[in-house]
C-alpha cells in the first residue's frame, strides 16, 4: 500500500494493512496519508463518471475494483430562484439526494466497506441517525457482507424501511445515535463484527472527501469562497477540508481554500457552542432534540477536526431553528425542484443567516450542500 494512517490527535502514524479501528493510542480518528503519490496535471482532463474517477486521490490499490453502485458525479445547480430566497446571487447548490442510496453517505460506505472487506471483514455493525444505516446495508449486500443496524426509534419510517429493504439486521432503541454507539461497539466486541461507525475506521473520510473534487472540477478546477455544510457527525465537513488541501498540495488547484461553515440545529449544537467559547473540543450535548435526525449527533469523535476545520479556513459555526430549517426546505423545494432533506435545510437556513450577518459576500460562490433527499424523511400519502 502507498498509503498509511496517522493519528488526528496524537500524531502516532500505523501502517494501513488489516482492519483498523480509532488510534490505540489516545482513542482518536486516523486520518489516511498520500506521501508517496504524484499526481499528473493531464489526469484532471478525464472526464469518467462517479466518485472513483479520483481513485489517484483515493485508498485503491493499482488494478483493485472497489465495492460501488455508481456513487458519486452528483449535480452542482445553480441557484436560480433560491438565490432571491438568500440574497446570495452566487448561490449553488451540492444535490447529494441522487446517489445510489438517497444521500451522501453512499461515498463513505463504498470507499470504507470496499478497504474493509479486501482486509477482510466477514460482518459490519454501525449505529445511524438514519441515512447511514441505508448506505451500509447497501453497500453491504453489494459486497454479500451481513450488516446489524442500531438505530432511534424516532429515525422516519421511511428511512427505516429503506434499511430494511436492503437487508440490514435493524435494532430500534430508545434514546439517541450516542446510545445505539454503545450498543454497536458492544456487538462489535462481542460477536467480531467490524465497526462502520462514524470516524471509527479511516476511510469514511476518504469517501466523503471526493465532495471537495468533484466540486473543484464542476468548477473548472478552481475553489469556491465558502461551502455551507449541516453538521452532526462532522464526515463530510472534515473530508472536504481535506480533499481542498490534497487538491492544492497536488497542484491542481490555486488560492486561497474556501471557508467552512459548519450548520447544526439549535437544540442540539455541541460544535457551535464549542466554536463560541474557543475551545479545542465539544461537550457532549444533553437532552437533543431536532426534526434533522442527521443532525441529532449529541458528542461527535471528530469534533476537534471539525472545529480546527472551521477556524483555519475562517468559517464560523452555527445553529439555526428547526423551525427555520422545516420551513427553508419546504420552501426552496417548492421553488427550486431541489428534494431538501431537514439538513439541507438547515444548510440553505444557514447560509441565509450568514448572509444577514454580514459573513457571505452577496456575490461571492458559495455552495450549500443537500447532503439527502427530502423524500426518505416524508411519510407516505
Amino acid at each position: 500500500m502507498d498509503w498509511h494512517l496517522e493519528c488526528s490527535d496524537c500524531g502516532v502514524t500505523e501502517s494501513a494493512q488489516g482492519l483498523k479501528s480509532v488510534c490505540p493510542a489516545c482513542g482518536r480518528p486516523w486520518l489516511v496519508r498520500y506521501p508517496d503519490r504524484k499526481h499528473d496535471l493531464g489526469e484532471r482532463d478525464a472526464n469518467p463518471v462517479g466518485m472513483w474517477q479520483y481513485r489517484g486521490f483515493l485508498p485503491l490499490l493499482p488494478g483493485e475494483e472497489p465495492v460501488t453502485l455508481g456513487e458519486g458525479g452528483t449535480p452542482l445547480l445553480e441557484a436560480g430562484r433560491l438565490s432571491e430566497l438568500t440574497g446570495l446571487a452566487g448561490l449553488l447548490v451540492k444535490d447529494e439526494s441522487s446517489n445510489p442510496t438517497g444521500s451522501f453517505k453512499s461515498r463513505g460506505m463504498s470507499a470504507a466497506v470496499t478497504r474493509a472487506v479486501a482486509a477482510g471483514a466477514k460482518s459490519f455493525v454501525l449505529p445511524t441517525a438514519g441515512n447511514a444505516g441505508v448506505a451500509a446495508s447497501a453497500y453491504g449486500a453489494r459486497a454479500g457482507v451481513a450488516v446489524r443496524v442500531y438505530a432511534p426509534a424516532t429515525t422516519p419510517a421511511t428511512i427505516l424501511s429503506q434499511i430494511r429493504s436492503f437487508g440490514g439486521d435493524l435494532v430500534l432503541l430508545d434514546g439517541h445515535i450516542g446510545d445505539c454507539g454503545r450498543e454497536a461497539r458492544a456487538f462489535a466486541v462481542s460477536e467480531g463484527a467490524f465497526d462502520l461507525s462514524t470516524l471509527r475506521e479511516p476511510y469514511r473520510i476518504e469517501g466523503k472527501k471526493t465532495l471537495a473534487l468533484e466540486i473543484a472540477q464542476q468548477l473548472g478546477w478552481t475553489m469556491p469562497d465558502a461551502i455551507v455544510y449541516p453538521t452532526g457527525g462532522g464526515t463530510g465537513l472534515i473530508g472536504m477540508w481535506k480533499g481542498f488541501r490534497e487538491l492544492r498540495e497536488a497542484g491542481w488547484v490555486n488560492g486561497k481554500l474556501p471557508r467552512m461553515y459548519s450548520v447544526q440545529s439549535d437544540g442540539c449544537a455541541p460544535i457551535v457552542r464549542a466554536f463560541n467559547e474557543g475551545a479545542p473540543r465539544a461537550v457532549t450535548w444533553q437532552e437533543p432534540v431536532t426534526i434533522a435526525s442527521g443532525l441529532r449527533v449529541p458528542a461527535a469523535l471528530g469534533d476537534a477536526l471539525i472545529l480546527e476545520a472551521v477556524r483555519d479556513s475562517g468559517g464560523a459555526a452555527i445553529a439555526v431553528s428547526d423551525d427555520s430549517l422545516a420551513r427553508t426546505a419546504a420552501e426552496a423545494t417548492r421553488i427550486s425542484g431541489v428534494d431538501f432533506s431537514p439538513e439541507g435545510g438547515a444548510a440553505l437556513a444557514g447560509a441565509v443567516q450568514l448572509r444577514q450577518a454580514g459573513q457571505l459576500g452577496p456575490d461571492e460562490r458559495v455552495v450549500v450542500c443537500n447532503t439527502g433527499a427530502g423524500w426518505l424523511y416524508r411519510i407516505p400519502g
